[in-house]
């Protein structure tokens, strides 16, 4: 008979966040070009971890596995990440400058949204953490 567990052995953290990518070497480029990533290897063929703060890591992968018959695979349509900054309006101007689809103006000098190369929109927000 086993003793009932009394409390979770899952950790109230995130260890990674997977992206679903079309073409793992040109997200790759992307994501190190806008994050400023400067390390990391694709792995097993189909997959990259960013190093992130906060996280295990940003996990972008061509998700061999989950595509459909007709090897299509679904990207996230509605804002799934939000990465933060502490200056919102030069973060707007260097994915703009770097030709990145925005989907938004800032909004409520808050936030604004944006896609990647494989339609994944993704959000940028004010940093409220930092108390400066």
């Amino acid at each position: 008979m086993h003793k009932p567990i009394n409390k979770t052995p899952i950790k109230n953290r995130i260890g990674g966040v997977f992206l679903p990518v079309r073409d793992i070497e040109k997200a790759k480029t992307w994501y190190s070009k806008i994050l400023g990533l400067t390390d990391g290897e694709i792995q097993f063929g189909h997959l990259f971890a960013a190093p992130m703060e906060g996280t295990a890591g940003l996990i972008l992968d061509t998700m061999p596995m989950w595509r459909d018959e007709n090897s299509n695979l679904s990207t996230y349509q509605v804002p799934s990440i939000q990465f933060v900054t502490d200056n919102l309006q030069a973060s707007y101007q260097f994915l703009k400058e770097n030709n990145v689809e925005l989907m938004t103006e800032i909004q409520d000098d808050f936030y604004f949204v944006f896609k990647d190369p494989d339609g994944n929109v993704l959000m940028i927000c004010r940093d409220l953490s930092n108390k400066d």
